[in-house]
């Protein structure tokens, strides 16, 4: 079967007296049936040119599948007076929520089962499920579209009638203290951004609202969420360099937020609160934030260069403070008679994280723990005796050896100085250093980590000969704030060279097999794979660039488009020239040659609110008519779902399955 040829039909953009022509602009006519058939068009050429592998996809897909528990449960957390957690069941792709009373020996009581709920949709997923103050109401929001916009649900507790429906909302939402009202936030539906917040009745008739907040700049974005102490409601603004939390008295409900702290250029804080006590989390003269307690006090130790305070959790007597040093996170204990003392953890490159902590005076601090070689556990520190206590550890159905695994972090130096942190890991019997098959993933922006993490379906590609390996590049915070500002805005180019120069030293240092070094990466990860693919195509085999932000000048101009207005602070605005020709250089759409270019798979959803199915669209229609080589370019539209893929439990592990079985044809560890 031939590639499909997208037709041309010239658009011409003129910024700052510069012109582009774009052949493929019309490929953002979403309600346009030519564009649907041009991208059904795509996904029949994706599937002929894997029908070969059919096989392998459905060997991988039951690999992962027969690994997972299928009556596995979250770990119960206590809030007011039940356990509540998700509990799954076999032949289920969604969870059933339920709560007991008082014990985990009490008759369980389910107070929604998502399964029934998503029963003939093609797409559902839960933001939040809630039962009120009063017992008598459930509320659950539900996004059936994947935009990631819900409809908020109220349902009668005994009758389970549906009693109103509000379109439109961000998936979480509060309760007043007795439960007469009822907090949310809606989003523009054209921007998708979260910019008010409404107050509803809920006692007394006919259920009623009224605006309590609203967010116009367009940089900022909304949510809220209640105190540690459950006293006050917090209104957050956030952009993606400055914030401002409003407070709202949640034993006075029907009073107006007052804001906290006065928003500031490049002042970054969150708030939270115990009796007697704020404690807020603030970047003013600390890159890499401090504690306060309020009123002001500088609470935790000097800021310091090193160490990131990622985030803190409050208890009656102490405070938890989740710090990062050189990419590792640890817990900093600190009591209120002054002494402090740091959690035990175990030596080696590992991933910790602040798991569910909902109740002021709880015994102990519940977090999470996982490595690249180890499942994930969910741990609680005894505050009394000192005890961690293991309350679940990921099980891996069928077995799993972690002394057949080997991880490892190397440092990678770069032109400008740097030392490029990478977590890699691999099948000691399967993997020879030089001879098999690498595959690096990055990402790197909005200061996201990615930390080194069990995979139970990674193991489908280790148990192949590939080893995984991930590059803590610049734009990312895996070494702190500093290392996320280093990789932004004018700084961006930081990111991509980060990457480059991991895979070089992978190859030169005879880590990876000389050609066949692959790469990986989604969202802002997919921009960077456009990027290093214009820049360095002969370093790589393969790339898989998931729903990939790859026409980044024509998107950031379009201030319709979800998201674009926010994230100036991320890109810089291209209505500034210095921005504009700065982004031009480096976006990838806008940077394709004739050149040869690695196999490349491109994955995309029609209803994707974060990356519009039109960038990746354009993209590889520029590179089919482009690029000089015979290499594979395969691109899948997902027709029902958005920027997160399925929603069903085991439906997302088809795609990851696909994604391994086009990695091993391409690197030659499968044939056809």
């Amino acid at each position: 079967m031939k590639a499909p040829v997208c037709p041309e039909r010239y658009q011409e953009l003129i910024v700052h007296g510069h012109r582009r022509v774009d052949p493929y602009y019309w490929l953002r006519e979403r309600e346009n049936q030519e564009v649907i058939d041009y991208l059904e068009q795509e996904n029949a050429y994706f599937e002929a040119e894997m029908k070969g592998l059919e096989s392998l996809k459905e060997e991988i897909y039951e690999e992962i599948v027969k690994r997972i528990n299928k009556d596995e449960s979250s770990v119960p957390y206590l809030l007011g007076g039940y356990f509540h957690y998700v509990r799954y069941q076999e032949g289920g792709e969604y969870g059933i929520y339920a709560r007991k009373k008082g014990s985990l020996d009490a008759p369980e009581e389910v107070l929604l089962d998502h399964n029934e709920l998503a029963a003939g949709k093609s797409y559902s997923a839960i933001g939040k499920v809630s039962v009120s103050p009063d017992d008598t109401l459930l509320v659950y929001t539900e996004d059936e579209v994947s935009r990631r916009v819900y409809t908020l649900n109220l349902m009668d507790r005994t009758s389970g009638q549906i009693l109103e429906k509000i379109e439109g909302v961000a998936p979480g939402f509060q309760w007043s203290t007795d439960g007469a009202f009822l907090f949310y936030v809606k989003k523009d539906l054209q921007t998708l951004r979260p910019f008010q917040v409404f107050r509803k009745s809920i006692k007394g008739g006919k259920a009623r609202e009224e605006l309590l907040f609203e967010e116009t700049d367009e940089g900022f974005y909304l949510s809220i969420s209640k105190t540690k102490s459950k006293a006050y409601l917090l209104i957050e603004s956030e952009s993606y360099d400055s914030s401002e939390t409003s407070l709202l008295d949640l034993e006075n409900p029907k009073s107006k937020p007052i804001v906290f702290l006065p928003r500031a250029a490049g002042h970054e804080y969150n708030v939270d609160h115990r009796p007697g006590e704020f404690v807020i989390r603030s970047n003013e003269s600390a890159p890499n934030f401090q504690l306060w307690r309020c009123p002001a006090e500088n609470w935790s130790k000097a800021h310091h260069k090193q160490v990131l305070i990622q985030n803190f959790e409050l208890y009656r007597d102490r405070v938890i403070v989740e710090e990062r040093k050189d990419g590792l996170v640890s817990f900093l204990c600190k009591c209120d008679d002054g002494t402090s003392f740091y959690l035990p953890m175990p030596p080696g490159s590992y991933t910790a994280y602040t798991s569910v902590n909902v109740e002021l005076d709880s015994s102990h601090f519940r977090y999470g723990y996982t490595s690249l070689v180890t499942p994930a556990s969910i741990i609680d520190y005894q505050f009394e005796s000192g005890e961690r206590i293991v309350q679940k550890t990921q099980e891996v159905i069928g077995g799993y050896e972690e002394n057949h695994y080997c991880s490892t972090r190397i440092l990678v130096p770069t032109a400008d100085g740097q030392s490029i942190p990478v977590s890699m890991v691999y099948h000691k019997d399967y993997f020879t250093a030089g001879k098999s098959p690498v595959l690096l993933y990055g990402y790197g922006s909005y200061g996201v980590v990615v930390d080194p993490a069990f995979s139970p379906a990674r193991l489908s590609l280790l148990d192949r000969g590939f080893a995984f390996s991930i590059a803590h590049i610049r734009g990312g915070e895996y070494l702190g704030r500093p290392w996320y500002e280093d990789g932004k805005l004018l700084k961006k180019r930081n990111t991509f060279d980060d990457f480059i120069a991991v895979g070089r030293h992978l190859v030169e240092n005879g880590l990876a097999a000389r050609n066949n070094l692959h790469a990986m990466g989604g969202s802002a990860g997919g921009m960077l794979m456009g990027t290093v693919i214009n820049e360095a195509p002969e370093l790589w085999r393969s790339v898989v660039a998931a729903v990939p932000f790859v026409d980044v000048v024509t998107t950031m101009l379009d201030e319709s488009i979800p998201l674009t207005v926010g994230e100036y602070v991320e890109w810089g605005n291209p209505n500034e020239k210095e921005y504009y020709e700065y982004m031009l250089s480096y976006s990838p759409y806008d940077n394709v040659k004739a050149q040869d270019y690695p196999a490349i798979l491109v994955t995309t959803g029609l209803h994707d609110s974060q990356v519009q199915y039109w960038e990746p669209a354009k993209w590889v229609a520029k590179l089919r008519k482009l690029k000089t080589d015979q290499h594979r370019l395969l691109m899948w539209c997902n027709m029902e779902t958005g920027h997160g893929g399925a929603s069903g439990r085991y439906e997302y592990y088809k795609e990851i399955a696909m994604e391994y079985a086009f990695l091993l044809r391409e690197a030659g560890l499968i044939l056809d």
